[in-house]
């Protein structure tokens, strides 16, 4: 379990580099007093750890910028690959204000090590296209939702996909939640490609992607809260946090109306990590009740469970 004593911990996701899990998370100052704030304080803080239970923290991995950066309001939640070339490259969100609204692009960080990251000058490399996705210029959503980058390689060894947390150009307001995708050759340049999936299947947005293979099926995770389903989903009601959804490969398409959840709302911005010895895959996630005193810590792996 990671907790902090002074501050919220609460996204997060995990690189296995063999002999130890790291673990990088989204963090701010319990000294904030409402929890709400703590978007807007956002830093990246690592810790290793041997089990995925007994965590050390170490030197921070990311900070926001000046505020006229990209990422000038936070640095919010992203994904590590390891470059074919050696050393590791972190794709994170970068949240900067403006008249309208907070704009939500993704930016990368580069380290040989894991530990000490340095941001590419060429940041932001990846912002919405309003071709495909909803941006505040449409006037239609507080926020331009364009965040949570998960990176991983083509199968076929065709260069690399994101997808991201995102929201289609069309269709009701609260039914818009799409999984936006882009692709690289060489983690470096990234062109916008269209949605891996359509609006429509019942959520506002589906946040913290990832998508990992279980038991021969490519399968999507993502979290959404009741607030966030569309007035049209048939469960509406239903408590939920952490979601999984099947495709037909590891870059979709996938059918997000028969998504179920694994978790309550108590659990939050859930990854799948599998255990090097026994293979097992296991999800960490985040304690998000916020009248429990226990909110803003993650908890250890749990083994995968249906609702």
């Amino acid at each position: 379990m990671l907790e902090l004593p002074d501050s919220w911990v609460w996204d997060s996701w995990i690189v296995d580099d063999g002999s130890s899990y790291h673990l990088f998370f989204l963090f701010a100052s319990r000294a904030l007093g409402d929890p709400s704030r703590r978007h807007r304080r956002a830093s990246v803080g690592h810790a290793v750890s041997g089990d995925l239970r007994t965590w050390v923290r170490v030197r921070d991995a990311l900070v926001r910028g000046e505020a006229d950066d990209f990422d000038g309001v936070a640095t919010w939640t992203g994904s590590v690959v390891r470059h074919p070339d050696g050393g590791w490259v972190m794709f994170y969100t970068g949240g900067a204000d403006t008249p309208r609204g907070v704009v939500q692009s993704i930016g990368l960080a580069t380290s040989p090590d894991l530990h000490v990251w340095t941001k590419s000058p060429r940041n932001p490399v990846l912002t919405a296209d309003p071709r495909y996705y909803e941006t505040l210029a449409d006037g239609t959503w507080s926020d331009e939702a364009f965040r949570d980058p998960y990176v991983f390689a083509d199968p076929g060894g065709r260069g690399w996909h994101m997808l991201v947390t995102a929201r289609a150009d069309h269709g009701p307001l609260d039914d818009r939640g799409v999984i936006g995708h882009a692709t690289s050759p060489d983690l470096m340049s990234w062109t916008v490609q269209p949605p891996l999936s359509d609006p429509g299947q019942g959520f506002a947005q589906m946040e913290v992607l990832q998508v990992v293979t279980v038991a021969g099926k490519p399968t999507l995770v993502f979290s959404c809260l009741p607030p966030e389903r569309s007035l049209r989903a048939p469960d509406r009601g239903r408590d939920c946090g952490v979601w999984l959804a099947e495709g037909d490969s590891v870059v979709g398409p996938f059918d997000l109306a028969n998504a179920r959840p694994i978790t309550g709302s108590d659990r939050y911005a859930g990854r799948l990590v599998r255990e090097r010895e026994s293979g097992e895959w296991l999800l960490l996630a985040f304690e998000h009740d916020e009248r429990s005193p226990h909110f803003g810590r993650i908890i250890d792996p749990e083994p995968l469970r249906l609702l």
